[in-house]
């Protein structure tokens, strides 16, 4: 595929110098993590290092799960 060929959306991104394209992307990761995606990589069955019994989905939403514990009076 040449260049005159790719969708205009591609040949703006193209045409970003890299810092350009390391801000935007920046901003993209940002926007994937304010919905909800998660750094946690999914669970490959066919690794030898996978253990079913060990993995657990993440928390819904991609947050951390919170418990608050109270010792004493406060």
């Amino acid at each position: 595929m040449t260049f005159e060929e790719l969708p205009d959306e591609w040949k703006e991104w193209i045409d970003l110098t890299p810092i350009e394209r390391f801000r935007q992307s920046e901003k993209i990761f940002a926007q994937y993590l304010a919905m909800g995606g998660s750094l946690d990589p999914d669970p490959d069955p066919t690794s030898p290092f996978y253990d079913p019994d060990q993995w657990r989905p993440g928390a819904a939403y991609g947050r951390a799960g919170l418990r608050v514990l109270r010792r004493g009076a406060v």
